[in-house]
């Protein structure tokens, strides 16, 4: 793994600079800031006050076992979205100016099962600095060995059918974060070039949060509600399922569709452009005028804007996303984006079935191997 990967000038160094100014005009213009408004404010209370509605209705048993079940997917979808729409805004330090309300925002995140320090190396230093750059953005680990993303990936062969079982694979994504992702990244060596050399107190953080969590949706339904633990096993199952895959598919949404780029720098090779233009041949955008799918991705369907300016509160992406496209037209740069999540998901899945099989690469190689 090159350790000191590095994005060069290619030509394009003036777009960001160009792009920030006209972003940064927009808001000056408008006299208004770049943090949460009060649309943002309320998106919060609606997703907070749902969680604690949906946790309680289920955990006193409010209404019938089979009603409860329906719930339980609501809440897991609900805490989805509380990690798109406020946790993902307050750990980039762009929901607010004041940095005690995004810490305390970004804290719940500890609440609904995942680690605040493990995502701020995973997501906010490394993906967001190395995207889709093979041997560095870790978020390319979709499913080891299971599911294949890159020609440099071994190819397996039942890689020719991840088209169609990745979509069960990625129900399982809270699972595994929970209770296998951010113990794995803690303790490995490496999260993609950062070296991890973590503080005394995250050892203890780690396993302190995780315990609460567990105590939140594991003991304390086991104790108080009157059902059998298979009950129970079936709506903690089902309840995550559905949160896994509203995590899974919106996350790959953003980055493994067709017209994205995969950097594979070898041995001292350097990224040959500027950053922000790696940022948009590897980003992509889905449902970008849907208003009902912006309320629920938080941003995360406009992802080009947001790795651009992760400092900036994703309430606004949709204004200043006509002024980045129009940007990048101008610079000869791409602006990746599918119209609608159904034409997103068809481009995941035509991008899952083209990475399950050998490439004209692969193929001439493996020729080669037979006549020598």
């Amino acid at each position: 793994m090159n350790t000191s990967l590095k994005f060069l000038d290619s030509g394009n160094s003036l777009f960001f600079v160009t792009i920030k100014k006209r972003v940064d005009e927009y808001f000056k213009a408008n006299n208004i800031s770049k943090y949460a408004n009060t649309a943002m404010v309320l998106k919060t209370i609606v997703y907070l006050t749902s969680f604690i509605g949906l946790y309680f209705l289920i955990l006193f048993e409010v209404f019938p076992i089979v009603v409860s079940l329906f719930l339980a997917i609501a809440l897991g979808m609900n805490m989805a979205f509380i990690g798109f729409n406020v946790c993902h805004d307050a750990l980039h330090g762009s929901y607010s100016k004041n940095a005690f309300v995004n810490k305390s925002l970004g804290f719940i995140f500890n609440i609904i099962g995942a680690n605040v320090y493990v995502w701020n190396i995973t997501h906010n230093k490394v993906h967001h600095t190395y995207t889709n750059i093979i041997g560095h953005d870790g978020d390319l680990d979709v499913a080891p060995g299971l599911v294949r993303v890159s020609p440099e990936e071994p190819l397996k062969p039942i890689h020719k059918y991840q088209h169609i079982y990745a979509f069960a694979l990625y129900s399982l994504a809270s699972l595994s974060w929970f209770f296998r992702k951010d113990y794995v990244k803690f303790f490995q060596k490496n999260i993609g070039s950062h070296v991890n050399k973590h503080p005394k107190i995250e050892y203890f953080n780690l396993f302190f949060y995780k315990i609460v969590y567990y105590t939140l949706f594991i003991i304390i339904p086991l104790v108080v509600m009157d059902i059998t633990w298979w009950q129970f096993m079936i709506g903690f199952l089902v309840m995550n399922f559905a949160e896994g895959l509203v995590l899974g598919l919106v996350f790959q949404l953003a980055h493994l569709v067709e017209d994205t780029e995969m950097p594979n720098p070898q041995g001292d090779e350097n990224i040959e452009e500027t950053w922000a233009a790696h940022q948009m041949r590897t980003t992509a955008n889905f449902a970008r005028k849907n208003s009902v799918v912006n309320f629920l991705c938080g941003g995360l369907n406009l992802q080009v804007e947001h790795h651009l300016f992760p400092k900036i509160c994703h309430i606004h992406y949709v204004e200043i996303s006509e002024i980045v496209k129009e940007t990048a037209e101008e610079f000869g740069l791409p602006y990746n984006e599918n119209a609608t999540f159904g034409s997103a998901l068809k481009s995941h899945y035509d991008f899952l079935k083209a990475a399950g099989r050998a490439s004209e690469k692969e193929v001439v190689s493996e020729e080669i191997e037979v006549m020598a």
